[in-house]
């Protein structure tokens, strides 16, 4: 035990203190390990301090601390009156907001923008939260019967007829165009010694199509012609294109074995058309005309961009399908589309529009001027988004048609449940991004005489009662960040719908 004792070590003192660990916690952690961790990361740093400190303070305390906030005109915001440096003149802002979100749309109505815009939240919300029911009535009443309704309160005016006016109008001036077609060609077939019999035989065979065509929309036109004679023409025509129509979906979704529930969605569709059509007094001439020229500031950019957004998706979807089809016809047409419409800058698509295409249009055929812009930006959009989505459906492995086919399933509902919602999934941030990019691209209507936002704001500083220095920064500003809120808005949703979407983050 003695010996044991011996070789036995006990400390008689104590342990020299060592430095505490490094602290990779808190604020000062982060500093050390994400800012102060390297010399290249020190530069870095100091070098987005002293960014920040020459834009971002500058600009807080020019929109915040420098500002004026009180004022009733121009002697507000200048110096002299300030007392300081003037920094942003927020007083022109409240003075011009109503011309910057309505334009020039009368005072009287803008009711009926402002129940626009809640109807379109309203309907737009339950959409974007994915726990919520129904989604496919509440899309239904989003992308066609809220664009219906928000035609008539914003445009105003009523309707004459419904289905069977409709029909036989379309089919009657379908007839008459081509047997005035016909009458053109037999003409000219006349003055030309070569071939002019050839064609005059031809026109005049046009002529008979067009004639034979009349004969077949008769009857229909009949139809139309004692519904306007009635005393109520519009709900008569609207009974007679309900029975119709209900009998149709009845009669194509199995009659009395299953045709039933079809019969019923279809006559409560149509009971809401009609609780619309008696509020709006649709029947009676609706509510006054407000000119498209009066339309202005945030309202043409919200109808303009989600115009163009939710009509260049199907364009696109469409166009990419087709570009990828195995008929040369349907190949060769989707690929000529595309690459004429991407070769044309916007500018000069919103130019043709406006001023060259009522020079190819009949004499007395009009189309409104923001409506031909519309189309112009729907058929752009939709070149760019077609190539966004055949990207999405050339990242699809060939493994998953071959399954489908394996399993019968017919190319529609290939594409409609296999491979489109795949493809979709994958180009969610392009589609986005083309989604920011028109929004902020519908700025260039104000080319083409239609006030958008920007278009009011440069119209606002033509008031000499605003003119100061800084009146144009501070309309700049807000209108900056009114596209920043609704640009981030759409990148914050698509990064949520990707991690939703996202099978590895499940």
């Amino acid at each position: 035990m003695t010996k044991l004792a011996a070789l036995s070590f006990v400390r008689s003192d104590l342990v020299a203190e060592r430095p505490a660990p490094v602290k990779t916690t808190g604020f000062i952690g982060f500093l050390r390990t994400r800012l102060f961790n390297s010399p290249t990361n020190i530069l870095l740093t100091i070098l987005g301090a002293l960014l920040i400190w020459f834009t971002v303070i500058p600009a807080l305390r020019f929109l915040l601390v420098d500002a004026v906030w009180h004022g009733m005109d121009r002697n507000a915001c200048l110096e002299q009156n300030a007392g300081h440096p003037v920094g942003a003149c927020w007083p022109y802002v409240a003075a011009k907001f109503d011309q910057f979100i309505y334009g020039f749309y009368p005072e009287a109505a803008r009711w009926r923008v402002n129940l626009t815009f809640i109807l379109a939240a309203v309907l737009l919300c339950p959409l974007l939260i994915p726990r919520l029911p129904a989604k496919g009535l509440n899309s239904l009443l989003f992308f066609f019967a809220l664009p219906v309704v928000a035609f008539f309160l914003l445009h105003g005016g009523g309707i004459s007829g419904v289905g069977v006016s409709w029909t036989a109008g379309l089919l009657s001036g379908f007839a008459d165009g081509i047997a005035g077609a016909g009458r053109a060609l037999a003409n000219a077939g006349a003055s030309v010694p070569v071939v002019g019999p050839l064609l005059w035989l031809f026109g005049e065979l046009i002529v008979l199509i067009g004639m034979a065509v009349v004969w077949l929309v008769a009857p229909l036109a009949w139809l139309r012609d004692q519904i306007q004679a009635s005393s109520q023409p519009v709900w008569s025509d609207f009974a007679i294109t309900a029975v119709i129509v209900s009998g149709l979906l009845f009669w194509l979704g199995g009659g009395l074995r299953s045709g039933r529930r079809a019969l019923v969605t279809s006559l409560a569709s149509f009971s809401c058309m009609a609780i619309v059509i008696a509020a709006m007094r649709l029947d009676r001439g609706g509510l006054p005309i407000v000119d498209t020229r009066l339309w202005g500031g945030l309202l043409v950019t919200l109808v303009v961009s989600v115009t163009g957004i939710a009509t260049s998706m199907p364009i696109g979807i469409a166009l990419a399908l087709g570009r990828r089809s195995t008929i040369p016809l349907i190949r060769i047409f989707s690929i000529a589309f595309i690459e004429f419409w991407r070769g044309v800058p916007l500018i000069t698509v919103l130019f043709f529009a406006t001023y060259m295409l009522p020079l190819f249009l009949p004499g007395n055929f009009r189309v409104d001027g923001l409506v031909r812009a519309l189309i112009g930006i729907a058929l752009f959009a939709g070149a760019y988004q077609a190539e966004v989505v055949r990207g999405g459906l050339q990242a699809i492995p060939r493994g998953q048609d071959e399954a489908a086919s394996a399993l019968g399933l017919s190319w529609w509902k290939t594409t409609a449940l296999i491979t489109l919602p795949q493809a979709l999934r994958h180009v969610i941030p392009g589609l986005v991004n083309s989604f920011i990019a028109l929004f902020k691209d519908t700025s260039l209507v104000s080319i083409v005489a239609l006030f958008d936002l920007l278009g009011q704001l440069r119209a606002s500083f033509s008031d000499p009662n605003w003119a100061t220095p800084t009146t144009l920064f501070t309309g700049f500003a807000f209108c900056g960040m009114i596209y920043f809120v609704f640009c981030f808005g759409m990148s914050r949703y698509s990064l949520f719908v990707e991690h939703r979407l996202n099978p590895h983050s499940r």
